[in-house]
């Protein structure tokens, strides 16, 4: 069956449509792996700048409204490197959504990123077109994570101490059962579970998450995840410093 016919301007409207405008920063070891993804990445998103050094993706940062920034793990200055700007960039552009790419998904890069406070993690042995889904997802506020990472994050959060919620002040944003229920999705139970362990209906668990979504400004289960997560590191790292720790 013959091809239909397209006029040009047909063309350029279905290429308009097609291209999200979303601006994003590629940041790699390599100008050739930035134009690589800039290649692959342009006909669907707004590639607004390419970097191969932290000064390079400070500057352009600082130039340019960024919305979504591909971070390799390894900058032109060494192996690491981008994990080493994840903070600096959360601090100082905190509406910039961050995803950390991985030459290899290793379970404590996965939460090392996180815990820095990226939006997102991708292997760069995924196909392009699940790094597109990827960012339009972070774009859009969610965090990207399969379940192979998740788990590896909730396994981490497991090991942490209890998470008591607070704000700046030091005052508690929940209430003790929401904190237990909080905690309780921490270590990986479902609905069914927390309602079981806690003497509740699923119906109220459900409640109590919404409450919980609510109030530390959130709108997933993953995102509560996290977020524990952050709060434990931080919670840790305070303690280790009022013991005379590193």
């Amino acid at each position: 069956m013959a091809a239909p016919v397209t006029s040009a301007p047909l063309q350029a409207e279905a290429s308009r449509v097609r291209t999200q405008h979303i601006r994003v920063l590629i940041a790699d070891e390599s100008l050739m792996g930035c134009q690589l993804l800039e290649n692959a990445l342009t006909r669907c998103f707004e590639v607004v700048a390419c970097a191969i050094s932290r000064s390079e993706i400070m500057r352009y940062m600082s130039a340019d409204s960024i919305e979504v920034a591909l971070v390799s793990e390894g900058l032109q200055e060494g192996s690491f490197v981008g994990f080493q700007i994840l903070s600096e960039l959360r601090a100082s552009f905190p509406r910039t959504r961050v995803v950390v790419l991985l030459r290899f998904a290793v379970p404590d890069l996965v939460v090392d990123a996180f815990r820095a406070g990226a939006k997102g993690v991708f292997c760069k042995t995924e196909p392009i077109q699940a790094l597109c889904k990827c960012i339009r997802a972070v774009h859009a506020g969610q965090i990207w994570a399969n379940s192979d990472q998740l788990n590896w994050t909730v396994e981490a959060l497991a090991k942490a101490t209890p998470l008591h919620l607070t704000n700046a002040l030091g005052r508690h944003l929940l209430a003790k059962r929401e904190n237990e229920v909080a905690n309780l999705v921490s270590e990986g139970l479902t609905n069914r579970g927390i309602a079981e362990k806690l003497g509740l209906s699923e119906h109220t668990v459900s409640n109590y998450l919404f409450r919980i979504y609510e109030k530390l400004g959130i709108s997933s289960r993953v995102e509560l995840v996290l977020y524990v997560l952050r709060q434990r590191r931080q919670a840790l790292g305070f303690e280790l410093s009022r013991d005379g720790g590193p």
